[in-house]
């Protein structure tokens, strides 16, 4: 078979949409030699794609190819960019995320991935523009795709339930970690971390978007109001500044005069992220809503303690293993946090519930189910 997949988010810092895609491309190539890959980019410089190949695995493999599509900007991708190429350069399955391509031949089947509908159940958290694209492209998309993918099976039942589509054509797959979390982490990196992004000795750590529906206020409310001495443990919210910022953590942060008790230090490089999650004392990840939840996950392999929301996806990632807290609760939060911080005896055995637990996840795993969805669609 030809397979397109689209990789456009690989290279450009956008968290977890692309770590999925990252890491199901360099198991593909390491599981698949039978299949030609036709790897779709918008990126022309010849060094950025030199090091995507690189780190993709993919420099000696000759079904897998990367393809530069020049395009105006993300819009003009699906309407018409794409379309053409695919008209004169036909694929037999074209694996993309969210909103697929328009005006493309029925015999190419498309598959997309849907990491979660957090835009439907909380529209009130998405920007009235992008809400708009959204609500318009999203049914379109899930209508014309041959197959629909959610992350986990709450993503998937989510999907067939609120859009009304036969659950036969949903699956759903399970993210993972990448191979850098199975890594020896040396002491002299753990402190060239903290250096490089000014990290406390003692900290609670939350990485991420710092979108609202991840409820990053209430962590830092629960934070001012169960810790006497701040100096002690601080607060890091680790991730960029970017799309749809939470405007309610600047002002959580000066109505509690916290600027020098929650650091902020931008987005994490991925290479970073295993010496971030050893160096915290307790990862916290208090979200309303998640189609996963990779850093819940990412945490629990190292064994770092974690403390979560009760959402059926974090039950999913966690079992039994992590701490989870009433979404709803302002109190539950901050008793659990305190608790998280200072109980010895419940830390350690979280911590070895979480190694085992996460032993259940792996990208080969994933992309061993994504090939047999391709063969289902050829």
């Amino acid at each position: 078979m030809k397979i397109g997949i689209d990789i456009r988010n690989i290279g450009k810092k956008r968290t977890g949409d692309e770590v999925v895609f990252f890491n199901i491309v360099k198991n593909l190539a390491l599981i698949d030699d039978q299949n030609e890959y036709f790897l779709f980019t918008d990126i022309a410089d010849a060094e950025i794609l030199h090091e995507v190949a690189e780190s993709l695995g993919i420099k000696n493999k000759n079904n897998f190819r990367i393809v530069t599509i020049k395009t105006k900007n993300k819009f003009t991708w699906n309407f018409c960019t794409l379309p053409r190429y695919l008209r004169k350069n036909p694929v037999d399955i074209y694996q993309t995320q969210y909103i697929t391509p328009f005006f493309v031949s029925r015999k190419i089947k498309i598959a997309t991935i849907i990491h979660d509908i957090s835009f439907k159940i909380y529209p009130q958290f998405i920007k009235w523009t992008d809400l708009f694209f959204l609500k318009l492209l999203i049914p379109l998309s899930l209508k014309r795709a041959n197959k629909i993918i959610g992350v986990s099976q709450f993503t998937r039942d989510e999907i067939a339930r609120h859009y009304k589509i036969n659950p036969k054509k949903v699956d759903f797959i399970q993210n993972a970690v990448g191979d850098n979390f199975f890594k020896k982490i040396s002491s002299e990196k753990l402190e060239e971390t903290r250096k490089k992004y000014k990290l406390p000795q003692k900290f609670i750590l939350y990485i991420g978007t710092l979108q609202p529906r991840k409820n990053i206020p209430s962590l830092i409310e629960a934070y001012a109001s169960a810790f006497e001495n701040k100096d002690e443990v601080k607060l890091v919210l680790a991730g960029g500044k970017g799309h749809n910022f939470d405007s309610k953590i600047d002002r959580a942060i000066e109505k509690h005069d916290l600027k020098n008790n929650v650091i902020l230090p931008g987005y994490i490089d991925e290479e970073d992220k295993p010496a971030i999650f050893k160096l915290a004392h307790v990862f916290c990840f208090p979200s309303f809503y998640e189609g996963f939840s990779i850093p819940v996950l990412e945490a629990m392999t190292l064994g770092i303690p974690v403390l979560a929301s009760k959402i059926p996806p974090h039950e999913e990632v966690a079992g039994n293993s992590a701490l989870l807290f009433d979404v709803n609760d302002k109190k539950d939060l901050e008793e659990k946090l305190l608790k998280i911080c200072y109980d010895e005896n419940l830390r350690k055995n979280i911590s070895e519930k979480e190694k085992m637990q996460a032993q259940n996840f792996s990208w080969k795993k994933t992309v061993e189910k994504i090939s047999i969805i391709y063969k289902d669609l050829e």
